[in-house]
């Protein structure tokens, strides 16, 4: 896969033998690979945010079912079912992001085949995972920047950069795309309570050597006023056949003070985000993680009288998006458009 070798960054390194998941809750002070070389790890690497991104997480979970044919293949008659256990247990991981659903379902499929060497043909089915996700991204960043030509300044949410994704990215691979053709003041929210924009967008685009400026979350509305953005810019982890958008926390409320401001709003997913089976927003199930994830310690007593509520994602009704981007072309206004049907 020469693209993915030509990324700077690289959340995922699979070594032939083991799958290289670089720990993204320890950047962008320490830059640190763990190697994992059965299916539980990956699922526990998904499950504790070591990779997380809807289109990383369901690379990361063809690989784990790479390494669950490797382990089982030669050790049981049986292998067959201790794999399909392994994909049961990835794919309770990170119930969300339909990337991961769809790409166990390419696995599954593979694996259904009378292969002469499974082995060798899991691993095929995974490595074309890996390296059309980053062909995708490569697509997507130049439509999205055909959108974004002769805009002065961007805002992104989240982290939708390589560290998200195969490589390159979808929202930050628009940007990436868009920064090469003409100047662009890009800006980046932290994204509470994980601090992505904080630790993994800007470490990204530090890296790629283009300029972006950090703001609170609760200071978006006031930069929207200001005139500094033109577009919100972010990614997808699930999308529905009509057009609503499930995202990281937070983009709902971007999307609602876009629209009081003018601002456009852009979302950028692979064909894969895209959950056919699903009408509209409200049937997304959404994940919630530990409330401790955002509790001091000192609340951590039953005593204390301070819970806390932690969704992981919302979602972002059509009317509210200007453009839905995806490596098959681009729908403008999709409230109007039938939301994404067109594309199937």
């Amino acid at each position: 896969m020469t693209k993915q070798q030509k990324e700077t960054v690289q959340a995922l390194q699979w070594t032939g033998d083991a799958l290289k998941i670089l720990d993204q809750r320890r950047l962008p002070e320490h830059i640190v690979y763990d190697e994992y070389n059965d299916a539980a790890g990956v699922a526990t690497a998904i499950t504790s945010m070591r990779v997380r991104g809807a289109p990383a997480i369901g690379i990361a979970a063809a690989y784990g079912v790479v390494l669950s044919v490797r382990k089982h293949y030669a050790q049981s008659n049986h292998w067959r079912q201790k794999v399909v256990a392994d994909i049961e247990l990835l794919a309770r991981s990170r119930p969300t992001a339909v990337n991961l659903f769809w790409a166990l379902d390419q696995m599954k499929g593979t694996l259904g085949q009378q292969l002469t060497n499974p082995l060798a043909g899991i691993l095929a089915c995974a490595e074309k995972i890996h390296a059309e996700d980053i062909a995708a991204n490569h697509k997507m960043g130049e439509l999205g920047a055909d959108l974004l030509a002769g805009a002065k300044g961007v805002l992104t949410h989240c982290n939708t950069g390589a560290l998200a994704t195969g490589g390159y990215g979808t929202a930050l691979g628009v940007i990436r795309s868009a920064y090469r053709r003409q100047p662009l003041n890009v800006f980046a929210d932290e994204t509470r309570p994980w601090l992505q924009g904080t630790r993994l967008t800007a470490w990204e685009l530090s890296q790629e050597g283009i300029p972006v400026t950090l703001i609170a979350d609760s200071a978006a509305a006031w930069l929207m006023k200001t005139g500094a953005v033109d577009w919100v810019v972010v990614g997808a982890d699930r999308i529905t056949a009509n057009g609503d958008v499930a995202n990281k926390i937070g983009t709902y409320s971007l999307a609602v003070l876009a629209k009081e401001h003018g601002v456009k709003l852009m979302v950028v997913a692979p064909m894969s985000t895209i959950d056919w089976g699903i009408n509209q927003g409200d049937q997304i199930k959404i994940e919630e993680r530990n409330p401790r994830e955002l509790l001091p310690d000192c609340y951590l007593e039953e005593d204390s009288g301070v819970s806390a509520w932690n969704p992981v994602f919302d979602v972002t009704p059509v009317e509210l998006i200007t453009a839905i981007v995806t490596e098959r072309g681009v729908v403008l206004n999709p409230a109007t458009g039938q939301g994404v049907r067109g594309l199937k």
